[in-house]
């Protein structure tokens, strides 16, 4: 199928202003200015009219690329409690319907009940439905579970397999591991990386222990390892530890923060907060992602570990932070490459988060609240009309 689009206000993430797109297939094959309805595009001419060819006028909508949200619990989070508040699996929908082209899956606290091989088959089922789909190997503990037998291993052999996370430090759930056993799991993870020319990237959480991030600057001054490779996220959740990660992303360490559901819970920062202070400080642009940890136990513990109660996390909180930054004033070309093009520069995702000639056909068309209206993943429409048309079979 081919697909022309008309009057599009682009913004791929950078402003491009009204344009027209041209796609065939999965990728986006032409991008060229839009010269008026009455008037033939001497780039983008009109196809012929025995063409498979749908042509829609998008009357001047916002399209911006499809979100990519690195930090999802495809098979279900929790359980933190007992089994009874195990979180179950994601739908489609719950992607889709939050402007989402691309997931990449994990585990977390509990990697008994759950296991990588169940998430590698969550993630190759997203991709079936239509999303493009990867993972983080391992979870919470130290040794880390995997699926070939080590880090290394399913880095470079299994193909959905980006690095591996996430890998709990400075929190009572962690398995306390030590630093050398966290540099070791960064350095399988880049030889990985290097081996499958993947990102190989170490997917750290970071929970409110007051060791934080001592780990992470420890590697940057004792190592060999690029900075790149070690990724800590949740780095909003308290002010100690946002102050932490900002002085280590003018370092070069990639940064993300997480877009917690609202809470009355004043020692973290907010997503919106975390950018608005990241780009006040002039930290380096690409540096900076935010994920929503999707179908994860957001818990709140007491002093002795116990959970009092808990959220649930959900990819919708990503364009709420972007309603939230762009009613204070912030530019969309200044808020967008944290979901879209600064995760696929940090994760290699090829022709992933832009708009370009000879990226993905992955594409989000907004309303005028910066809602959902129509969703394009891998040259399929998703939503249309803020309706989901694809839909997971058991949903």
């Amino acid at each position: 199928m081919i697909t022309l689009l008309r009057n599009a206000n682009l913004f791929a993430p950078d402003a491009l202003g009204h344009v027209d797109l041209l796609i065939a297939g999965e990728q986006i094959v032409a991008v060229a200015p839009h010269t008026g309805p009455r008037q033939v595009n001497p780039r983008l001419h009109s196809p012929p009219t025995d063409w498979p060819c749908e042509v829609i006028d998008l009357a001047g909508a916002t399209v911006v690329p499809g979100l990519i949200d690195a930090h999802v619990h495809l098979s279900g989070g929790g359980g933190e409690s007992g089994p009874e508040t195990k979180v179950p699996p994601l739908q489609l929908t719950q992607l889709t319907l939050a402007g989402v082209t691309t997931v990449v899956g994990l585990l977390g606290t509990d990697s008994e009940t759950r296991t990588p091989r169940e998430l590698l088959a969550a993630t190759r089922a997203m991709h079936r439905l239509g999303l493009s789909a990867f993972m983080w190997t391992g979870a919470y503990p130290v040794p880390t579970p995997t699926i070939t037998g080590s880090v290394r291993g399913d880095v470079t052999l299994i193909e959905q397999v980006i690095g591996a996370g996430e890998v709990a430090i400075s929190d009572h759930r962690s398995s306390q591991p030590t630093y050398e056993e966290i540099v070791r799991l960064a350095a399988e993870c880049h030889v990985g990386g290097l081996l499958a020319g993947k990102a190989g990237v170490l997917h750290l959480h970071l929970g409110d222990g007051d060791r934080g991030l001592a780990f992470v600057a420890r590697a940057l001054e004792e190592t060999e390892l690029p900075a790149r490779v070690l990724q800590p996220t949740h780095c909003n959740r308290n002010r100690a530890l946002w102050t932490e990660a900002m002085a280590l992303g003018a370092r070069g360490v990639p940064i993300d923060v997480t877009a917690f559901p609202p809470d009355d819970d004043e020692t973290g920062l907010t997503a919106a907060q975390a950018v608005g202070q990241w780009l006040d400080a002039g930290l380096p642009a690409g540096g900076l992602t935010v994920s929503s940890d999707g179908g994860g136990c957001i818990p709140v513990f007491d002093q002795h570990g116990v959970m009092q109660r808990m959220d649930v996390g959900s990819s919708a909180t990503l364009l709420a932070m972007v309603r939230e930054l762009a009613a204070q004033g912030r530019a969309l070309a200044e808020v967008l490459p944290v979901l879209t093009r600064n995760v696929a520069q940090q994760l290699r995702l090829t022709g992933k988060g832009v708009i370009a000639p000879g990226s993905a056909a992955d594409l989000l068309v907004l309303d005028g609240e910066l809602r959902v209206r129509d969703l394009m993943a891998r040259g399929r429409w998703m939503v249309q009309g803020g309706v989901a048309v694809v839909r997971g079979r058991f949903e």
